[in-house]
């Protein structure tokens, strides 16, 4: 594990779990949102910042080895307001990185990327991208970055391709996209430790029996997970026996964000 690391997004439902999940393995933690958070661990600093202010990324990054980036607009809305964050502001805090020596990032890139394929078609990671809306398109973005300053200036990145990562499944889609909390915890864990990954883009679910997704080229990563959805699909099923097959949600990859 890298020694210093900012989590970004700490305030949120997946950066609280990883705040509690990184201090304890790591040196330094420094932890920033632009909510409030919780109070701190011992080795840990919290910073309150808007990431689509760029003047701030200099600041965030001095000093660390690596960032877990979780932070950004988290949900479909217009373009500008994404763009403001999760494009301008991310490239910002890449460049930062860049000239404060930042060796590894791990993105929370999103099946959003990806999400006008079929649930019927199964891809990998070589697969083109597929964004389902404006906030698809930034994470589609996201991962040029990641490969643009990998292949240019040798910053490692894993760009972690989220399902849907809740406390537990609750419909029939995550029967398939489901990743609980301690695999995400997981996965950000070997995008800190594996010592070598290039730029390296995963699809984060479970071990779930049903996927769309084939995650060969990143078994580099040593990701086994723990948990299924499967431990879910009894009750799921039971609560939705009926599901209208021609219904967007259980067309496509991206669910509602297609709509």
């Amino acid at each position: 594990m890298y020694d210093n690391v900012l989590l970004t997004g700490a305030a949120g439902k997946l950066g609280s779990v990883l705040r509690r999940h990184l201090a304890p393995r790591v040196k330094r933690l420094r932890s920033t949102d632009i909510a409030a958070m919780a109070a701190p661990a011992a080795n840990e600093e919290l910073v309150t910042a808007d990431l689509g202010d760029t003047s701030l990324a200099a600041g965030l990054v001095k000093g660390m080895d690596a960032i877990v980036h979780f932070g950004g607009i988290s949900s479909e809305a217009d373009f500008d307001t994404v763009c403001r964050v999760n494009i301008i502001g991310f490239r910002a805090l890449y460049e930062a990185a860049r000239l404060a020596g930042v060796k590894r990032v791990v993105y929370s890139s999103s099946v959003h990327a990806i999400g006008f394929y079929e649930q019927t078609t199964v891809i990998d990671s070589r697969d083109p991208t597929r964004p389902d809306g404006n906030y698809g398109v930034s994470k589609v973005f996201g991962e040029s970055i990641a490969q643009l300053y990998w292949d240019k200036y040798g910053i490692e990145t894993v760009s972690i391709r989220i399902g849907s990562s809740e406390a537990e499944p609750s419909n029939r889609r995550h029967l398939l996209t489901w990743l609980s909390f301690d695999d995400m915890c997981q996965i950000v864990e070997r995008g800190l430790s594996v010592p070598r990954v290039g730029h390296t883009i995963i699809f984060g679910a479970s071990r779930n029996d049903a996927t769309f997704w084939d995650n060969r080229y990143a078994r580099h990563l040593g990701y086994q997970p723990k948990d299924s959805a499967d431990a879910y699909r009894n009750a799921i099923v039971a609560a939705d026996p009926k599901p209208d097959r021609d219904d967007v949600v259980m067309r496509y990859q991206g669910g509602i964000f297609v709509k």
